[in-house]
């Protein structure tokens, strides 16, 4: 039966982190929609922050992130100033009573720069914006970057949350995948952000890397485990080498085929809810005391291009090379480009190139998409409520594919459409029946599973 559902459910889909989905950005969303986009924000809205450091001193083979390889430090100099411009004018467009509830450095590896830069970032950041008192402020960390001065100066600027990515920690893999990080090495990082009053702790592992089985896999898990981190992401590794040509180091034929990946990725969430972590959507795990399980008993989970958050804010905007920003009209992207993108950035400030006006439609589908990502279920009537009559429509497409599914990943409870626990492994493909630009070929996906 398992074989039989990965055979029908595991196929390519989107993530879902935004609705409609980045291929379906186009280049008719510029820098003076943004402005407009930016002039609409009011102030009782609360504004989360992205900011985007694309430069590593080491690539792993198996990211997929927008980011480059360097070890000069020059070139981080010079796009830190872009980066200043372009938050001072966000910042001036933006009302100054709209709050800043959370703020999240991500790359790329932010932890490569300087303590004097980290502290100078946040400076610009507090002069264009107007933070709330209770903000959260994460920052994405290389282990390999870090030394004292770089954690005081973390400590200084008000981390909050910490999230280390450590992937997995046997050796051969970590050497297929270009990323040599011990254990204690990351133990030594945990311990420094917590000294320093750090509140949470968030680890990501992968499944499905090269030469990985379910026995390093699961020796992984129990060394996370000894962290006692706040959150555990568990995410499979997304081979992509048509996006991300460094990815053609990892050979295909050392990758887990599709049943060993669902195996690993089983196993590892078995481990995980058996040690005391509440699982969040698809791919998260909290303790039940932490700030995101909340969210997801009380309904408030929502799912963004940061994944999965307990963030309540009503736009999100994206600073640097390649960011996204989520706002009320739509979604918007920057020049990917490093060199171009810092061009824009000096000559007005604003360095969109494409995004996406969302509408009445893409608002009710966004939400069908979410509450299945992060809910796995409809309330019709609920919906109703936001969208009138207009939620016929997902009746009629929910119903007919609960009606016609024989394999019991979803069924009708009344006027609910549920994901069951056979088919929580596939909400991405359940989420797609939704989906009314996947059908038009744009775009290449990673696997569901």
């Amino acid at each position: 039966m398992q074989n039989s559902l990965l055979a029908r459910y595991s196929g390519a889909v989107p993530r879902y982190t935004s609705y409609p989905t980045a291929p379906h950005f186009h280049e008719g969303i510029n820098p003076g929609v943004y402005a407009d986009w930016l002039g609409s924000i009011t102030g009782d809205q609360r504004l989360s922050l992205y900011l985007h450091i694309p430069y590593c001193d080491r690539l792993c083979w198996f990211c997929a992130c927008h980011t480059k390889h360097t070890l000069k430090y020059e070139p981080i100099t010079i796009y830190l100033e872009s980066l200043k411009k372009e938050i001072a004018a966000v910042g001036g467009l933006v009302s100054q009573d709209a709050l800043v509830s959370a703020v999240h450095f991500g790359g790329g590896s932010p932890t490569m720069l300087r303590p004097e830069d980290l502290i100078g970032l946040m400076a610009a950041l507090r002069e264009a914006f107007h933070f709330a008192d209770d903000v959260e402020i994460s920052v994405e960390m290389d282990p390999n970057d870090l030394d004292e001065p770089r954690y005081d100066a973390l400590a200084a600027i008000g981390m909050t949350r910490a999230s280390l990515g450590v992937q997995d920690f046997h050796p051969e893999v970590q050497r297929a995948i270009n990323r040599i990080q011990t254990f204690d090495h990351t133990k030594s990082v945990v311990d420094a952000v917590r000294a320093r009053g750090v509140h949470s702790v968030n680890c990501d592992i992968l499944y499905g890397l090269p030469h990985q089985t379910e026995e390093t896999l699961a020796e992984t898990v129990r060394d996370i485990l000894s962290l006692a981190p706040d959150r555990i992401a568990l995410f499979g590794y997304a081979h992509v080498p048509w996006m991300k040509k460094h990815q053609t180091m990892i050979k295909q034929e050392v990758l887990p085929g599709i049943e060993a990946r669902f195996a690993q990725m089983n196993l590892a969430a078995r481990m995980l809810v058996e040690a005391g972590y509440e699982p969040v959507g698809i791919d998260h795990f909290a303790r039940p005391t932490d700030s995101m399980a909340v969210a997801q008993r009380e309904g408030r989970l929502r799912r963004n291009f940061q994944g999965y958050t307990d963030d309540a804010a009503e736009a999100l905007i994206g600073l640097g090379a390649s960011s996204i920003g989520q706002l009320p009209q739509g979604y918007v992207q920057n020049m990917p480009a490093t060199g171009e993108y810092q061009r824009m950035a000096d000559n007005g400030g604003l360095a969109v190139v494409r995004g996406v006006a969302v509408t009445d439609d893409d608002r009710m589908r966004r939400r069908v998409i979410e509450e299945i990502m992060c809910r796995f279920e409809l309330s019709f009537d609920t919906l109703r409520q936001e969208f009138g009559t207009a939620v016929d429509e997902i009746v009629r497409e929910a119903r007919a594919f609960a009606q016609s599914n024989q394999d019991d990943i979803c069924r009708l409870d009344g006027d609910r459409f549920v994901v069951t626990g056979a088919g929580r492994p596939f909400a991405r493909t359940i989420a797609a029946v939704f989906d009314s630009y996947l059908s038009n070929g744009k775009g290449r996906h990673s696997i569901a599973v």
